[in-house]
C-alpha cells in the first residue's frame, strides 16, 4: 500500500516491483528462511533471488544473540548493530525497502517490523512473496549482490514493544493475540518450544489465516473484521506475539494494512515467557 507520500510502507504488489526494477532509490531484501535448516536462505538466495535484491539471515542479521535461559529464540538485535546491518545492505535514511520470503511473509514482516523499530517508514513486503513473483513470469538471477554500504540512521521508532514484565503485571489490560496455529496455541502439539500452551489470557488469531488461497492478504475490510475483538477486549491495547516474535510480526502488518491502530510487539514471545517457571501457561 502506497502512502499519500508515494512511499509503500505496508504491501506492494509483484506487477509494481517489477516496474521499478534497478531503481537506485529502492532495496530489495530476500528474507527466506527455514527453522529447521539454518542454511536455508541462504542457499536459496544463492540459487536464484529477485534481481537486484540482497540477503538478510533470519538468525544473524534480523536478531540478536540467544542468551540461554534467558531470551528466546529470536532476540531482538541491539539498535546499534541492526543499524549497521541496515547500511551494510545498502539501505539509507530515503530508500524504499521491499522485502520478500519465500511465500507467506513471516519472514519479510520480521525485516518490516524491525526497520519500522528503527524509525524507517518506507518498506513494504512483496504480497504473494517469491512464488507470485515467479507466477507472474518475472526473472531471477542467481549469485550475491554486493550493494554500496550507506548509513543507516536510527530514528524515531514507528512502532512499540511491551517486555515479559508489562505482561505479567498488565496483562489483564491487554488485547493479547498469539499469532501461532492454534493447535500450539492450545497445547496440543510443540514441535519447537520445550513447553506447550500459551499466556494466560491471550487469544488466538493464526497469521496463516491473513492470507487467501494464493498466498496474497486478504482485502483490508476482512482483516479488520479477523481482527476484531470480543467484548470486553474492545477497548484494549492490542499485543502480538507468537513462539519467537518473528510470526507476530505478520499479524501486526496484516493489523497496520487493515487501518487499525498499530499493536505492540511482545519481541521475546513463548519461547521467553516460558524461561522463567512462575510465569504461568495455560492450555
Amino acid at each position: 500500500m502506497a502512502s499519500d507520500r508515494g512511499a509503500f510502507d505496508t504491501l506492494i504488489d509483484p506487477e509494481v516491483l517489477a516496474a521499478r526494477a534497478g531503481d537506485a532509490g529502492w532495496r530489495i531484501v530476500d528474507c527466506r528462511a527455514a527453522l529447521t535448516d539454518l542454511g536455508f536462505g541462504a542457499a536459496s538466495y544463492q540459487a536464484g533471488h529477485i534481481p537486484g535484491a540482497v540477503f538478510a539471515d533470519l538468525a544473524n542479521d534480523l536478531s540478536g544473540p540467544i542468551v540461554r535461559g534467558v531470551t528466546g529464540r529470536h532476540p531482538l538485535p541491539e539498535p546499534a548493530t541492526l543499524a549497521a546491518t541496515f547500511g551494510r545492505l545498502g539501505i539509507g535514511a530515503d530508500t524504499q525497502v521491499v522485502a520478500y520470503d519465500a511465500a507467506n511473509g513471516a519472514y519479510a514482516a520480521r525485516a518490516w517490523w524491525l526497520l519500522r523499530w528503527l524509525g524507517h517508514p518506507r518498506v513494504a513486503v512483496l504480497d504473494g512473496g517469491l512464488a507470485g513473483w515467479q507466477a507472474l513470469g518475472y526473472p531471477l538471477e542467481s549469485g550475491d549482490v554486493h550493494p554500496t554500504a550507506t548509513t543507516f540512521p536510527i530514528r524515531r521508532s514507528l512502532t512499540r514493544t511491551v517486555t515479559a514484565a508489562d505482561i505479567v503485571e498488565h496483562g489483564a489490560t491487554f488485547d493479547l493475540i498469539d499469532a501461532r496455529a492454534l493447535p500450539r496455541y492450545r497445547g496440543e502439539v510443540e514441535p519447537i518450544d520445550p513447553v506447550a500452551g500459551h499466556i494466560p489470557g491471550a487469544r488466538c488469531v493464526p497469521f496463516e489465516g491473513n492470507l487467501d488461497e494464493r498466498q496474497r492478504f486478504v482485502e483490508p475490510a476482512a482483516l479488520a473484521t479477523r481482527f476484531a475483538p470480543p467484548p470486553p477486549q474492545s477497548e484494549k491495547p492490542r499485543v502480538c506475539y507468537c513462539g519467537s516474535g518473528v510470526t507476530a510480526c505478520h499479524d501486526i502488518l496484516a493489523i497496520v494494512h487493515a487501518g487499525l491502530p498499530e499493536p505492540a510487539l511482545y519481541p521475546g514471545s513463548f519461547s521467553e515467557w516460558i524461561q522463567d517457571p512462575a510465569r504461568r501457561v495455560d492450555r
